[in-house]
């Protein structure tokens, strides 16, 4: 199966160029930490590990402590996303119906754990604590769109589509 991304990262040069740009936006303000990271994020995808000690030296804060916010919320990442983003809702109403089985399916299929990114960056899995979609419990939602009272068979046809049989040729 493929393996988690952060085991198989093409080592791309970091774009200093683009850190300097945003970390300038905010004039080198550290007290602007988090909106400069979402901007880092937003930009490459993921806050590589690198950005962490170059931002840091620019801001004239620690490492340690961008370090600790980067970690402490969830909206940041330090891996980069797969094209498909699976979420398996975790919700009352999913749990009761079946929603571990779905993760299980999902990881069994593509060798991945919530939070990681397949070897081939074409699925990252996350686990969230509501779609807001309780009626169609179980539900898992990939790229947007939501599936409905799933099984742990329907998740691998899903997945399925999305591996190249379908959903990826459209995109």
């Amino acid at each position: 199966m493929a393996g988690c991304a952060c085991k198989n990262l093409d080592k791309q040069p970091l774009p200093y160029e683009k850190l300097d740009e945003i970390i300038v936006r905010y004039k080198g303000d550290p007290s602007a930490i988090i909106p400069i990271l979402q901007d880092i994020q937003e930009s490459l995808g993921y806050i590589p590990k690198e950005s962490i000690s170059y931002s840091a030296e620019k801001l004239g804060v620690s490492p340690a402590k961008i370090y600790g916010i980067v970690t402490f919320y969830a909206q940041f990442r330090m891996t980069p996303k797969g094209k498909h983003s699976i979420m398996v809702c975790e919700g009352t109403a999913c749990h009761v119906n079946g929603a571990k089985g779905l993760g299980n399916a999902i990881t069994d299929e593509l060798g991945i754990r919530g939070g990681e990114t397949t070897g081939d960056k074409l699925f990252t899995l996350e686990y969230v604590a509501c779609v807001g979609c309780c009626s169609l419990a179980p539900v898992i939602v990939v790229d947007g769109e939501v599936h409905a009272n799933m099984t742990p068979e329907k998740v691998r046809k899903v997945l399925k589509q999305y591996r190249g049989n379908g959903k990826d040729e459209e995109n």
